[in-house]
């Protein structure tokens, strides 16, 4: 389709800070996370309002969020106010002010939306399956952090907190837009090229495996929902990607994953069924998720667990092998058409390694990938010994 000449293209930018809830203190649980909130509530040249305005009456969108090693601040708007953004970032990350009012005022919203969270077990369970999988440390901490904890932070805790992990070294900006290179290095450095190094490097609390743990948990709900699985690979092993491959295969998106297809659509056991795999810094963690009737959960467990138990013993087909890779290649390939999201992807895996790879690159590991590298992933992860679960079952069940 034709763009009329008077309608600008679409600018992406993101900045990605090294800094997530892994790195809070004992006594900071939900403070990264609050942090992101506060990054909205007042600078030394704009308050909230003016913040929100910004972008958002020139058409733009602004938004963030926080991950257990992340936090991340992104917009899209028209090509001609890529200034504006920028200004704007920089605005909110090195000059917020963390007003005491706007902190108690917020603490109100992180509260009611920690509740409301507590309303969708299929979104909760992830949380709580991570607490289980990771321990009493800080990866198996809520990133929204609890109600006492949020309550009982200060001002000289975002401080302090901004001060020691919002350094320069620890971020990347990434911009998605059709402005010549040279001109857009020099923007970068009128915005962000005042901001030097900070002398010292904090250093994250390096993750311990944890033994595995099986618990059911009641809740007033009225179907089943269920996790298996454990702690991964991490970013930096060569088993990572085998292992996203095999977790879009057993339950990736769309209705022909594994699973999907011999426990919904063959047997008729479960509406949801998905599996994910994150790589962290140093671990990982997979997961399998079900969401059944109560009198169905205990069938549908069994089910995944002999096709599990398939993937270590039989392997796969060479044709299936082929399927797959297709199918998670042409996967790739549509999500790469959403360029605000590959923005903050290739910038995640620049601060990570220090590059980023081509799709051509990433098709390449995959087709690389053989029967037995998946042997290996499955015979790693899916014995009994190494799988933890977490079943939240309805009251009266």
């Amino acid at each position: 389709m034709h763009r009329p000449t008077w309608i600008s293209g679409i600018t992406h930018i993101c900045l990605l800070i090294q800094a997530g809830s892994r790195d809070e203190k004992k006594e900071w649980v939900g403070l990264a996370h609050f942090t992101e909130h506060m990054l909205f509530k007042g600078t030394e040249r704009r308050n909230n309002r003016q913040i929100l305005n910004h972008l958002e009456l020139v058409g733009g969108e602004i938004n963030a969020y926080t991950t257990k090693e992340y936090t991340c601040i992104h917009a899209s708007f028209l090509d001609q106010y890529l200034e504006k953004g920028l200004d704007l970032f920089r605005d909110m990350i090195f000059h917020s002010k963390f007003p005491v009012e706007e902190i108690e005022k917020e603490k109100g919203v992180i509260g009611d939306e920690i509740e409301s969270y507590k309303d969708i077990p299929e979104e909760y369970i992830q949380d709580d399956f991570d607490e289980i999988v990771f321990g009493d440390t800080p990866l198996g901490k809520n990133i929204l952090g609890s109600r006492e904890s949020i309550f009982n932070l200060h001002q000289k805790d975002f401080l302090e907190y901004k001060d020691t992990y919002f350094r320069p070294e620890a971020m990347i900006v990434g911009v998605y837009n059709s402005m010549p290179l040279g001109k857009l290095k020099n923007l970068m450095g009128k915005y962000f090229g005042e901001y030097a190094s900070h002398p010292h490097t904090p250093k994250r609390e390096q993750y311990q495996p944890q033994m595995t743990l099986n618990r059911v948990v009641n809740a007033p709900i009225h179907q089943v929902h269920g996790l298996l699985g454990g702690s991964s690979y991490s970013a930096h092993e060569s088993g990572r990607i085998p292992m996203l491959l095999m977790m879009n295969l057993l339950g990736g998106p769309g209705m022909s994953s594994r699973l999907n297809l011999e426990i919904r659509e063959k047997k008729g056991i479960c509406y949801t069924i998905e599996s994910g795999y994150t790589a962290l810094s140093d671990t990982g963690i997979f997961s399998i998720y079900f969401g059944t009737d109560p009198e169905k959960y205990e069938k549908c467990y069994q089910l995944i667990l002999a096709e599990l138990n398939k993937l270590r013993t039989r392997g796969l087909s060479s044709l299936y092998l082929h399927q797959s890779k297709t199918r998670f290649k042409g996967q790739i390939a549509l999500a790469d058409e959403n360029h605000g999201s590959v923005l903050i992807s290739l910038c995640k895996s620049i601060l990570d390694y220090g590059f980023a790879d081509s799709i051509q690159e990433i098709f390449r590991l995959i087709d690389k990938i053989t029967i037995q590298d998946l042997l290996e992933v499955a015979n790693f992860h899916f014995t009994t010994e190494k799988l933890s679960s977490l079943i939240i079952k309805p009251e009266s069940d």
